[in-house]
């Protein structure tokens, strides 16, 4: 990226995009932010911090939004944020190559969007009568979440919910709820490691997204929590993260 460059207008609507999609599933939208922008030429640092960014702001409005319908359990977040909290602290301290970032990044953007797109409709019907969550693994999932998500500039929700739907401990739109408060806290925590690791870049340009992110997250939240069954979006958003890491891979 050029110092003092400003968002294209195309990247100012895809961040929209990205934002109404996501929130509508209870997600930041962050893979999605990093699938657009690393179309650009941005710097891996000016990703992260801004996808982490926008990120909040999104997942907040879509935490707030599920909450008001009755969807949040304290029992189904807690045990996970306890350890992801101080794993994303530090994998936003962490330093990684620019290779080394991008490899990881499109492997997770590949995993996640193959298994949005090819939800399985037994776990999701499984999911409707949870079964007990295991404090030890949701800890250890919460630390390995906390951990990539804290390297990658993500929030980590969008692979928290796979696990609480396809292990059975909680319905489509009670993981929507989780994922949005842990997507929060962890990229708060993201951002405090990249702030004293000397990662964090947002400036002007993140700040010029920010708005786009904001109308997306409030239109898709109220989208999802009133009126959205799941299976069609999250099958919308696998294509769209798969078309981010083709589209990526052809312009090389």
């Amino acid at each position: 990226m050029v110092p003092g460059s400003l968002p294209s207008i195309e990247l100012i609507i895809l961040i929209l995009i990205v934002a109404f999609l996501y929130a509508s599933v209870g997600f930041g939208g962050a893979s999605g932010y990093l699938a657009a922008m690393s179309l650009y030429a941005l710097s891996t640092k000016l990703m992260a911090s801004t996808s982490l960014v926008l990120n909040i702001v999104v997942a907040a409005i879509a935490f707030v939004a599920y909450w008001k319908e009755g969807y949040y359990r304290p029992r189904l977040l807690l045990p996970f944020l306890l350890a992801s909290v101080p794993a994303a602290f530090l994998g936003g301290y962490i330093e990684v190559t620019e290779t080394l970032y991008r490899t990881l990044l499109y492997i997770a953007l590949s995993y996640v969007g193959i298994r949005l797109l090819f939800f399985d409709r037994f776990h999701e019907q499984r999911a409707e009568q949870p079964v007990h969550a295991p404090w030890l693994w949701m800890l250890l999932s919460g630390a390995l979440i906390g951990l990539i998500s804290g390297i990658l500039g993500l929030g980590g929700g969008i692979f928290l919910a796979p696990v609480i739907i396809f292990s059975g401990w909680g319905t489509p739109k009670e993981a929507a709820t989780s994922s949005a408060g842990f997507i929060v806290v962890n990229s708060i925590s993201s951002i405090l490691g990249r702030l004293i690791g000397g990662n964090f870049v947002f400036g002007v340009y993140g700040a010029l997204l920010l708005p786009a992110a904001l109308i997306g997250g409030l239109l898709g939240a109220r989208l999802g929590s009133h009126y959205l069954s799941g299976p069609a979006m999250r099958r919308l958003l696998g294509i769209i993260l798969l078309l981010g890491v083709v589209q990526y891979f052809l312009a090389q």
